[in-house]
């Protein structure tokens, strides 16, 4: 079938339209809004978002946002509410509920039943004279002049206003609280920000028989035989007490192999590599990194404050654990 519209022009129209729902948002920022980020501040339980269709997806994420910087929050699905879900829903908390209309059957069923439990209630709406608005402690107005929809049905600019007012909440609630990157972290470990800020060289660092320790006066096939069933590239050397004197890499293997033909009878600490770089077990593993990487070494001894060898650090290791 042949286009019958200018895919350009409309998809430039639609942009515009959205743009200007949003921008239409700053003039409404005010006195309501502060309001909701004191309930939301002040509440001693979570900030349930609730919603439906495409507006409950915006729900959805705006709850998700929320969550993810410091403020605990569930999302609630209108409909399911008034099945069972609501008692998930406390007097402590608050209730954000999204609706562009504010008059659905399921926003005006739920109503009544959160004023009983006692929950603080937030409109965020496009009609400011609807039932929700009427109920709601807070109202933020999030109406739009049109949708980008040509039978203006869709929603699309309503729910991209819906959308940016909901993270303008989130960003400031954060500020408010003190959020910062490693408190972001933590709620992401799965991340790679939460791996660098969260990760320590006593999570990864090799111990027991994946960490070869020798005495000074091992000959270097003994060593290397260490090195090869713990699957190390590394062996640290250590005296009587466990403290560290040296460490004996593959690099150094090599090095001395070109010129040493007798090189696997010579005692260890002959070859070894004294007062190697070391780093402590509470070290963040992004920071032993960062290190290897500068001295360009591979694999890092790790001590306790006796300079006792507790640990092994390998940059394999690292990079399994995610630390890039």
């Amino acid at each position: 079938m042949p286009i019958k519209i200018n895919p350009v022009k409309r998809a430039r129209e639609v942009i515009d339209i959205e743009a200007e729902a949003v921008r239409a948002l700053k003039s409404r920022i005010g006195p309501p809004f502060v309001r909701a980020l004191e309930l939301m501040m002040k509440a001693r339980g979570r900030t349930v978002v609730s919603g439906m269709g495409k507006t409950g997806i915006i729900a959805q994420k705006f709850s998700a946002t929320l969550a993810s910087t410091g403020t605990p929050s569930l999302f609630l699905h209108l409909a399911e509410a008034s099945h069972g879900d609501l008692g998930k829903v406390t007097q402590d908390d608050v209730v954000i509920i999204l609706s562009n209309s504010g008059s659905t059957a399921e926003v005006k069923q739920l109503l009544p039943f959160l004023k009983k439990i006692g929950s603080k209630i937030i409109a965020m709406t496009g009609n400011p004279a609807s039932p929700l608005a009427r109920y709601a402690d807070v109202v933020l107005d999030v109406s739009v002049k049109r949708e980008a929809c040509p039978l203006n049905l869709a929603p699309t600019a309503s729910t991209t206003a819906t959308l940016v007012l909901a993270d303008a909440l989130a960003v400031c609630l954060l500020e408010l609280k003190g959020f910062k990157e490693r408190d972001f972290a933590l709620f992401h470990p799965g991340g790679a920000l939460g791996r660098r800020l969260l990760l320590t060289v006593a999570d990864i660092m090799r111990t027991g028989r994946m960490n070869p320790q020798v005495t000074a006066e091992k000959t270097v096939s003994h060593v290397l035989l260490k090195i090869t069933q713990a699957r190390a590239g590394a062996a640290l050397i250590v005296d009587a007490r466990g403290r560290l004197l040296g460490i004996f890499t593959d690099g150094d293997l090599r090095r001395h192999l070109e010129s040493d033909p007798e090189l696997p009878r010579r005692r260890i600490a002959d070859v070894m590599t004294k007062n190697p770089l070391v780093v402590r077990r509470e070290t963040l593993a992004a920071e032993a990194l960062h290190l290897m990487e500068e001295r360009k070494i591979d694999e890092l001894p790790v001590v306790d404050e006796g300079r006792r060898a507790i640990g092994l650090l390998d940059v394999q290791d690292l990079l399994r654990a995610g630390i890039v």
